[in-house]
């Protein structure tokens, strides 16, 4: 027997690479949930069906034995579909912002809209299983992090845990994704024509991601400066973090710190002194790969962290929530 899984929001980017994670699942099988009155199926080869489709309404999903339900959808959209769900007794892995900061006020500063669902905002638990795994298993609602946050904190959290930052210097994000990052609804922005040979840096000093990155990497928002670009490929996010090493000696004092955060990780992969990660080592995986670099005369520190936005940015990391929810290896399907 197999577990079914929904997915609502199953024609976006992160909807689609769900589509492709679960189907290759051993333990699950995915049910698309169709929440709008103008949705196509897409053409199919002869022979072909594609998974099943149900209508995205609680009696529905309930009669259908779902039993997880993942929100690729804009956040407005799963504020609407949450609570219905979660009264039925349907598990949420939410993938937008919707329920990712603690408080309405907090909502409202970043993401200049109102905040509907005080209550879930308070429940959801934050998605990131190298830092809270142990809340994620009896979690109903399940936050899935931002793609840019996840990167920035599993580089940046380690550091400030251990005490290496001198954060009166400041630390700085410079942070490029891939196109798909801005999800698949068409904007003249991310259109072919102004991405291909471009390069862009855009939200600049009021990017949503930023209070995600402070909340969870004991930062404050004085001490940090993020700026986020858009590279003309499709995806992966690559992010280089800079700042000034304190009560360390050399690079292989600062890569100790990470060797002993991650020991036993099953999807953060270090690099050897001398080396650095790329985004073509991260395509397609569920993977974070972090390397470093330290002038040891003056402290200057610098490390590199890669994902696919797509992946342990998005719907990998939530399937990886998934196999915590229920119970699965952590890594199964993925």
């Amino acid at each position: 027997m197999t577990m079914r899984a929904g997915i609502v929001g199953f024609r976006g980017y992160s909807g689609m690479e769900l589509q492709r994670i679960l189907a290759a699942h051993p333990r699950v099988t995915p049910i698309l949930l169709e929440h709008r009155s103008d949705g196509s199926a897409p053409a199919l080869p002869i022979g072909h069906t594609g998974p099943e489709r149900i209508a995205c309404t609680p009696d529905a999903i309930v009669g259908a034995g779902i039993q997880v339900v993942f929100l690729a959808t804009p956040p407005e959209v799963s504020m609407e579909q949450a609570p219905a769900l979660l009264a039925r007794g349907v598990r949420v892995i939410d993938l937008s912002g919707a329920f990712r900061l603690k408080t309405v006020e907090r909502y409202k500063h970043w993401y200049k809209e109102e905040h509907h669902q005080e209550k879930l905002l308070a429940e959801a638990v934050y998605g990131l299983p190298e830092f809270y795994r142990a809340q994620i298993p009896q979690a109903r609602l399940l936050s899935n992090p931002g793609c840019y946050p996840t990167a920035a904190n599993l580089a940046i959290r380690p550091l400030v845990s251990a005490g290496v930052v001198d954060r009166a210097a400041g630390v700085v994000c410079d942070a490029k994704s891939g196109v798909s990052g801005a999800g698949r609804k068409p904007s003249l922005k991310t259109s072919y024509c102004e991405v291909t040979e471009n390069f862009s840096a855009y939200s600049v000093l009021d990017h949503r991601h930023v209070p995600e990155v402070l909340m969870n990497s004991g930062l404050e928002e004085k001490e940090f400066s993020f700026t986020a670009q858009l590279l003309p490929i499709d995806r992966g996010i690559l992010e280089t973090v800079y700042f000034r090493a304190k009560g360390i000696g050399e690079a292989e004092d600062l890569l100790r710190v990470y060797i002993d955060a991650y020991a036993g990780e099953p999807f953060v992969r270090l690099y050897p002194l001398g080396t650095l990660p790329d985004l073509r080592g991260v395509a397609r995986t569920n993977y974070c790969d972090i390397g470093v670099k330290m002038d040891a005369a003056t402290g200057r520190a610098v490390v590199v962290a890669c994902i696919d936005n797509l992946g342990k940015g998005a719907a990998g990391q939530a399937v990886q929530n998934m196999n915590l929810m229920f119970g699965y290896p952590e890594a199964e399907g993925l």
